[in-house]
């Protein structure tokens, strides 16, 4: 029996190219919440359909190294997972999305396990963009979507 850690592995590894897979791991009953755009998604077949039409089709990414109890190197899809973090059943994962158009973005999920399966996600996303300079004489360099 796998443990949550590794279905949350799992899930993250298969977010934009394993459909299949994606629908065993998610509960019968699963939601979604996009609370920057307001949106919920219900249910397995819903998401799926998402995904299958997300414009420009979702595609294979590069490795990059994933953070969390242990140092890992992995092939990701477009979202490169970069941490997941968590005990029990709630589970935090954290994921660099890059756009076909180039830009990239930081995604956090919020995602609660029943029945060893993922029941609630809670998704936010966030463009990268530059530090502005007004703040420069107070901040140093920090970590960045590269790991």
């Amino acid at each position: 029996m796998a443990t949550n850690r590794e279905i949350i592995e799992a899930y993250s590894s298969a977010l934009t190219h394993d459909l299949d897979h994606l629908d065993a791991l998610r509960h019968p009953d699963f939601v979604e919440d996009w609370p920057q755009s307001g949106e919920r998604v219900r249910g397995r077949a819903n998401m799926r359909s998402i995904d299958e039409h997300y414009p420009g089709n979702l595609t294979q990414g590069a490795a990059l190294r994933i953070v969390g109890s242990e140092d890992r190197w992995v092939l990701t899809p477009t979202y490169s997972p970069l941490r997941i973090e968590g005990t029990g059943d709630v589970y935090t994962g954290v994921w660099r999305a890059t756009y076909p158009d180039g830009k990239r973005w930081h995604v956090i999920s919020l995602i609660q396990l029943k029945d060893q399966l993922v029941w609630r996600a809670t998704t936010f996303f966030a463009e990268e963009f530059d530090a502005p300079a007004w703040r420069s004489d107070w901040v140093e360099a920090g970590p960045t979507s590269e790991g």
